[in-house]
């Protein structure tokens, strides 16, 4: 039991070990402060009794230590294979509505609708990709300067889809096509679909989405607009959080907000939420410009 008080007040192993050598200094200094010295045998059975403590201390403190290393371990892993899946969970369901829209139109798959199904399929050979990578030797580094009217106008593609099927509009003014940024084009573009299938989730029907983009100061906006009536009191400070889900609509992970923060934050950037009481609320990724392409 002691052992484990410890464990939970900050103790390190060494620090339990000198927490019995300070009781025997206090239980000597107690006895010689009371004229009660101790006989040989006495001190013995003391310091018997303090090596058997210390060593049911250490042993319990260790187990709880390496049963609380194991168990975070374990919510580590269920967290990254919970992104995982989240993540191919959204490119097939591009994919599959971009099917639907090939077969409803008889197209072709060499047109817009067709790219956007390619590069779905693209994005869930990397997702896989990537996982194994990081199995085998950590996460690759993949980071190079980017148009940020070409990252847009992908982003765009791809979730107009979904606004449709979602019965919503999605507006997406022109970008500055001399802008650029830095980073991990996919990781980004991943965290932006996010945004908007959460935007496409929460915003009211027959309602607008927005997409905007634009130079500030040293740094690009990213902004992800949508009209989903306003945010609960307190709720934008947990949003963030893995497995937090914030509607009636279970059938998600929970894991969007918590996937696109972490990636953004893996660019350098930062991704906040602004609430616009009675209207919605407006996401914003906040990224270095990287001078002009």
């Amino acid at each position: 039991a002691h052992g484990k008080e410890l464990l939970k007040l900050g103790y390190t192993v060494d620090q339990v070990v000198h927490d019995y050598g300070d009781l025997c200094q206090a239980i000597t200094d107690l006895a010689f402060e009371r004229d009660a010295p101790f006989a040989i045998g006495e001190f013995r059975t003391l310091n018997r009794c303090l090596d058997n403590a210390i060593a049911d201390a250490v042993t319990e403190f260790s187990y709880q230590r390496d049963t609380q290393i194991a168990r975070q371990h374990s919510l580590d892993a269920n967290e990254r294979f919970g992104f995982l899946v989240h993540e191919l969970r959204n490119a097939l369901g591009t994919a599959t509505l971009a099917i639907h829209a090939l077969e409803l139109g008889n197209m072709t798959v060499g047109g817009a609708t067709g790219t956007v199904l390619k590069r779905s399929l693209s994005t869930m050979g990397g997702l896989i990709s990537r996982g194994l990578a990081e199995v085998r030797s950590g996460p690759p580094e993949q980071r190079h300067t980017f148009s940020v009217a070409s990252f847009i106008k992908d982003a765009d593609a791809a979730a107009q889809l979904v606004a449709s099927a979602a019965g919503c509009v999605l507006k997406v003014p022109a970008v500055d096509p001399l802008l650029a940024i830095r980073g991990n084009r996919e990781l980004l573009l991943a965290a932006l679909a996010n945004l908007l299938q959460n935007a496409f989730k929460f915003t009211h029907a027959n309602t607008e989405v927005a997409l905007t983009a634009y130079e500030s100061g040293e740094h690009v906006l990213i902004e992800v607009d949508d009209h989903c009536g306003g945010l609960p009191p307190g709720s934008a400070a947990k949003m963030f959080a893995p497995f937090s889900q914030h509607s009636h609509d279970k059938s998600g992970l929970g894991l969007g907000l918590s996937i696109a923060r972490q990636s953004v934050e893996a660019n350098s950037g930062t991704l906040t939420v602004r609430d616009v009481p009675g209207t919605g609320c407006v996401f914003t990724i906040r990224l270095p410009r990287h001078g002009i392409l």
